[in-house]
């Protein structure tokens, strides 16, 4: 890992283009909790999709009169940039390299379970205390409108007394924001400790959840034109994503509002009661949250029923045109089949009008049952 640059008044900024990531790693195989059977508790085995960048670690360090900030550092030098007087935030992008974990952990001396979850991706949110670390564990969610599914990434945090650390499984442009505010002193972050930092990033992925509501939304208003007047196939299949979506979105807010509802009662000694009134903000953003995703699975339970119905009406449509056809022809064919046995003694046979006198029978009775249908709004 390269050595760090000093910088000052220059916010982090992750690279673009890792927020929907997993949309190129689906078709690759994830690592699974089976690879840690046989290990001991507190063995750092990376758990989820694998990556190829490297992980970079970015140390902020502010108060209300200035900041420094140091890009691409090495954890041997993280002891150097820690200051006591100041709030220090470490930005760990990629938990996939087990090894920068370990000396990150080390260096702040973080319980190895809480290690083992870092890198273990696929937990949901939850809130531990760790020998006077607060550990908490998010999941930022990114919808992919083209092929209507719903990607999720986790991000650890670790908050102590006067720093906070957070662990992403990949760079973030939405968790730069943060770091742009600190930059620019505005609002009250520069003003407030590392608990008030923690909120500030709990709320940023909170917010979050709200695009990616509307972005589904937006998906939800198309398939229910294509459900009404074109159902097809591939409707059905989207419709089906868009659930499995709906299912990640409420496995991911319901635990979180379990952890903000802990953080709000005061039970640990890191959050101050400064923080709380808004952390109980945040509380009710993920009420209205798990509201709008309870209306989703509604809305996209109800088009499947619709759309069912549109498919069973389409082919009892086409059926009972299929079988007005029938009936037509059954006379038709009864006359056809009477005057084609060819019996010597049947007197029609040899009148000389007989043929035509048949066809015009035929035609008005096929015109009889047309009429008759048309009145009984068949047709």
């Amino acid at each position: 890992m390269p050595t760090g640059d000093s910088k000052s008044v220059q916010p982090a900024v992750g690279a673009k283009g890792t927020s929907i990531e997993k949309a190129s790693t689906s078709k690759r195989s994830m690592r699974t909790e089976a690879k840690k059977l046989g290990l001991p508790p507190g063995a750092l085995v990376h758990i989820g999709y694998p990556k190829e960048e490297e992980t970079r670690v970015s140390v902020l360090s502010y108060d209300e009169a200035g900041l420094k900030e140091t890009l691409d550092v090495s954890p041997c030098d993280i002891p150097g940039l820690i200051a006591t007087d100041r709030v220090t935030w470490v930005r760990v992008e990629g938990v996939h390299d087990v090894d920068v974990v370990e000396q990150i952990g080390a260096i702040f001396k973080l319980h190895p379970l809480v290690m083992e979850d870092i890198v273990n991706t696929l937990h949901r949110p939850k809130i531990e205390d760790y020998e006077g670390r607060l550990f908490l564990v998010l999941k930022m969610l990114f919808f992919d409108r083209k092929q209507a599914q719903l990607q999720s990434e986790q991000i650890s945090l670790v908050l102590g007394d006067g720093w906070l650390i957070s662990f992403h499984e990949g760079p973030h442009d939405l968790l730069s924001t943060v770091a742009e505010r600190i930059a620019s002193g505005r609002g009250r972050i520069r003003k407030q400790k590392a608990d008030y930092l923690a909120y500030a990033l709990l709320d940023c992925v909170v917010d979050h959840y709200f695009q990616t509501i509307e972005d589904i939304d937006e998906v939800v208003e198309q398939i229910e034109e294509q459900v009404l007047f074109g159902p097809q196939l591939k409707t059905l299949a989207r419709l089906q994503r868009l659930k499995r979506a709906d299912l990640v979105l409420r496995k991911s807010v319901w635990p979180l509002r379990e952890v903000i509802g802990s953080l709000t009662r005061g039970e640990f000694a890191l959050i101050a009661e400064t923080t709380v009134p808004y952390l109980r903000d945040v509380y009710d953003h993920t009420i209205h949250i798990i509201d709008a995703a309870e209306s989703l699975r509604d809305i996209l339970s109800g088009l499947l029923d619709i759309y069912l119905s549109s498919v069973g009406n389409r082919l009892n449509q086409v059926m009972k045109f299929l079988a007005m056809i029938t009936t037509i022809f059954m006379p038709l064919g009864l006359l056809a089949g009477i005057y084609g046995m060819n019996f010597k003694y049947m007197p029609e046979l040899q009148w000389h009008w007989g043929y035509p006198a048949v066809l015009i029978v035929m035609v008005v009775a096929a015109l009889t049952m047309v009429i008759l249908f048309r009145r009984k709004g068949w047709f």
